[in-house]
C-alpha cells in the first residue's frame, strides 16, 4: 500500500509542477498557446500520422526545456538572490537552450503547415 501512495504522490507532485509552470511562468503560456494554435491547426489541416508524432515530440522537447529552466532560474535565485555574472550565466545557457527548440519547433512547423496551408486555401 505504501508503494502505492508513493506512486500517487509522485504523479501529484509532478502535475502540480506543470500548473505551476503553466500558472506562473509567462513563457511557457506562450509556449502552450503555440501548442494549442499548433495543435488545433493540425486537425484543420488533417496532418498526417507521421507529422503528429513530429509535433507531439516537439510540444514534449519545448515544454519540458521551459519547464528545466524555469525550475534552475528558481533554483539559482534561492542560492544567489543578487546578482552574480556566473548565476546570469548559467540562467542564459538554460534560456538559451529553450530558444534552440523552440527555434526548431517552429522551423518544423513551418515545414508542416505552410505547404498544408497553401493547398488548404487554393
Amino acid at each position: 500500500m505504501r508503494q502505492k501512495n508513493n506512486l500517487f504522490r509522485s504523479f501529484a507532485s509532478a502535475f502540480r509542477g506543470l500548473g505551476l509552470l503553466f500558472a506562473c511562468e509567462r513563457n511557457a503560456q506562450i509556449h502552450l498557446i503555440a501548442l494549442i494554435a499548433a495543435t488545433t491547426l493540425g486537425f484543420v489541416l488533417r496532418i498526417a500520422t507521421y507529422e503528429w508524432l513530429i509535433l507531439l515530440l516537439l510540444f514534449a522537447l519545448v515544454i519540458s526545456m521551459e519547464a528545466v529552466n524555469s525550475a534552475l532560474e528558481k533554483q539559482s535565485d534561492l542560492i544567489q538572490p543578487e546578482i552574480d555574472p556566473r548565476i546570469r550565466d548559467i540562467k542564459d545557457i538554460a534560456a538559451g537552450a529553450v530558444l534552440w527548440s523552440a527555434i526548431v519547433a517552429l522551423l518544423a512547423g513551418v515545414l508542416i503547415f505552410i505547404p498544408k496551408l497553401i493547398a488548404f486555401l487554393s
